[in-house]
């Protein structure tokens, strides 16, 4: 009861902050009309605008609610009540779901000059605040702070599959993620390759450390010198495992491990907008680090990194200073690495690599859930979510991937305990320097009335369609530029940063709405270096083959007719490849990948099952290349052969089939390729196609 009547006390204040705020606005538009030309009409305010008349609600409009539009003048241009109404409302956003995030995201509602709904509103928000996941609420248009699927993608196991995927691709790009096995299914893989090893190398004397997959905060997490250390007796069959190689060098600073919380905002999906935050947290372990031998294996304080194991060790030490204590502001750690003359550009440029690398590894199979949950046609919010990256640095400073956090914590304070058994919640500054930045900036770049302000104030705001043009996802692989991040010449982090930039002054008299405000945190780092890592997005275009067979809108999963559908329209079957060979194939791989999901809802193909039935394809074609060589020429393959069937679709509807014979989804196994269509000469209707060899591939 205290806890609800605070936060109406609270909403009660800030509405009326708000009201204040509005007030304060019409003034000074009041202002500027008397102080216009002479003889120009008086304008009324929005707030004193006529309305008309409504039929009976069931209850009365809200303050600052995106439907209710005041009418225009008279006298006034089409549109401009409406657009200075919205230049002027203050974003509305929803934080009922908010949880741990509460805190934070008030100070920044606030520090932004917004209106928040504590409560929800039974009529749309802007912005929807999520604290676990993007099904919290149920919602149908506005923005909301998680992507559909992101909680299931980055579980260790889902991550690591992800991560192996573009390994087998480009295996010197990805070797900042260790080499993993999951558990139960790969035990007896990860028992013979480690008995291998030894066999070839008696000196090897690796440790391994095991995570739970579904585990957080450290919870289950424990070290092992022998695969047959691993604690098998049933416990793998409920909660399945990742083990991976144990880091036994990292950099230490004051002789404890620690690792890094980098926060990254996926902007967008589709074009991929990826946002890092400048500065980050440093979590300490408390006991001072030494390599792991059988007698330290179970010293959880000095191996586990984790927050929330560390802050139970009588040697934590809290701190409000952003350089000290168990818990410091990751440039705090690179302000000290500099002055001991580190390279802190190639540090960054490094860890920049890492992220998008990583990013693009999840991407495709977001693309299925976001399609699933948001079908294309369909109404539905839009989505950007904040990511917490767990990232160890090694002795040599190369950075290594520990984790990905679909919900990182953005708790401001932490438990401080008083006396035995009694405990308080504290500020802590260090936390809320950075989260909090974090949060306002990413509304600050979500914000979905920026537009009509920069409308509304022409000269504050610079056109960002110049400064970030738009990123083509589909984009061939023959036209892609290959240019590996390891062969750059100068850091990412080196490079001139647009969105570093100042915005233009304001003129006319007109004030920048953020001029109050600190410069954005947020560096965007995809487009900005799309160049430089496009060519990695090879499993991004399978996933859109992928989805365009799926035939049924919401489904995750590829059925056999979809799959046969696949093979025909691309022209993948032939003599040594007949449809009875192609049903064996999505047969045998399915049935493998279904026994190893947990999910048995729907029957099907998944995406990873269907990227290694794409890679056994690839390599049947194209034999004589390298994997990823043999994954792009199928790709540009069936790009080609699917851009044919579109364009013949357009002209047939646009002209009707020819022939007599309606066009079907696809052409008869046997059909040859098409040849691109001659200049100013549109393909035929019907199925017959001359039989000229691909542009670009010799088929088999």
């Amino acid at each position: 009861m205290q806890r609800g009547s605070s936060e109406r006390e609270l909403a009660a204040r800030w509405e009326a902050e708000a009201v204040a705020v509005t007030k304060a606005l019409a003034a000074a538009e009041q202002v500027r009309v008397d102080s216009g030309a002479a003889g120009e009409p008086e304008r009324k305010t929005p707030e004193e605008q006529p309305k008309d008349p409504a039929p009976a609600q069931p209850r009365a409009a809200e303050e600052g609610d995106a439907r209710v539009v005041p009418r225009a003048a008279a006298h006034a241009a089409p549109g401009r009540a409406a657009d200075e109404y919205h230049s002027q409302r203050p974003v509305t956003v929803d934080s009922s779901k908010a949880r741990t995030s509460l805190d934070a995201l008030k100070i920044s509602i606030r520090q932004l000059k917004w209106k928040e709904f504590p409560f929800g509103r039974r009529l749309p928000c802007d912005i929807y605040w999520h604290g676990v996941s993007f099904h919290d609420n149920d919602i149908f248009s506005g923005q909301v702070n998680k992507f559909p699927g992101m909680t299931e993608m980055v579980r260790k196991i889902t991550l690591s599959r992800a991560v192996r995927i573009m390994q087998n691709l480009f295996p010197e790009e990805y070797n900042f993620y260790p080499r993993s096995w999951i558990l139960p299914d790969e035990f007896q893989l990860f028992v013979a390759q480690v008995r291998m090893v030894k066999d070839g190398d008696p000196s090897w004397k690796p440790t391994f450390i095991v995570k739970p997959d579904g585990g957080c905060q450290g919870d289950g997490i424990y070290l092992i010198k022998d695969p047959s250390d691993i604690r098998l007796a049933g416990t793998l069959q409920s909660r399945p495992a990742v083990v991976q190689e144990y880091i036994c060098k990292p950099l230490l600073i004051d002789k404890l491990k620690f690792d890094i919380r980098l926060y990254v905002l996926l902007k967008s999906l589709d074009p991929l907008e990826i946002y890092i935050a400048k500065d980050g947290l440093s979590r300490f372990c408390t006991e001072p680090y030494q390599e792991p031998n059988p007698k330290n294996l179970h010293h959880i304080f000095m191996h586990l990194t984790n927050y929330s194991l560390n802050i139970h060790s009588g040697n934590f030490v809290h701190s409000d200073s952003t350089s000290t204590g168990s818990k410091r502001t990751f440039s705090s750690i690179l302000c000290r690495l500099s002055s001991k003359g580190v390279d802190i550009k190639k540090v960054w440029s490094d860890i920049i690599s890492l992220v998008i690398k990583t990013v693009i590894a999840l991407t495709p199979e977001l693309k299925v859930f976001y399609q699933s949950d948001i079908p294309a046609g369909r109404p539905g919010p839009t989505c950007f979510q904040i990511l917490g990256f767990d990232i160890l640095l090694m002795k040599n400073l190369k950075p290594i991937l520990l984790e990905v956090n679909a919900n990182p914590s953005m708790r401001i304070e932490h438990e401080q305990e008083l006396s035995p058994g009694v405990f308080e919640n504290v500020p802590s500054l260090v936390d809320e320097e950075v989260k909090v930045a974090v949060i306002r900036d990413t509304l600050r770049l979500m914000d979905p009335l920026k537009k009509k302000r920069e409308n509304h104030f022409p000269d504050i705001y610079t056109d960002r369609k110049h400064r970030f043009p738009p990123v083509s996802d589909r984009m061939p692989s023959s036209q892609l530029p290959v240019v590996r991040s390891q062969q750059l010449t100068k850091p990412l982090a080196a490079k001139e940063d647009p969105s570093d930039s100042e915005p233009a002054s304001a003129s006319d008299g007109n004030a920048d709405p953020e001029a109050h405000l600190p410069s954005i945190c947020l560096k965007q780092v995809f487009p900005k270096y799309a160049k430089q890592f496009n060519y990695l997005r090879l499993v991004d275009r399978m996933a859109n083959l992928f989805i365009r067979f799926l035939g049924i809108k919401g489904t995750m999963k590829l059925g056999p007719t979809g799959f046969r559908t696949f093979i025909r329209n691309c022209k993948l079957s032939s003599s040594s490849l007949s449809m009875a060979a192609v049903d064996i194939l999505y047969i045998d791989i399915t049935r493998r990948w279904n026994s190893m999901t947990l999910d048995q809802r729907d029957s099907g193909m998944c995406l990873q099952a269907f990227v290694e039935a794409f890679f056994y394809l690839a390599q049947r074609k194209f034999k004589t290349l390298p994997l990823h060589e043999q994954v792009a020429s199928l790709i540009d393959l069936c790009e080609y052969h699917l851009s044919l069937l579109d364009e013949k679709r357009l002209v047939c509807g646009r002209s009707g089939p020819a022939g007599g014979r309606p066009l079907d989804s696809g052409s008869p196994p046997d059909a040859t390729p098409s040849a691109p269509p001659v200049e100013g000469h549109p393909p035929s209707c019907t199925n017959s196609a001359p039989k000229t060899a691909h542009s670009r591939h010799a088929l088999s």
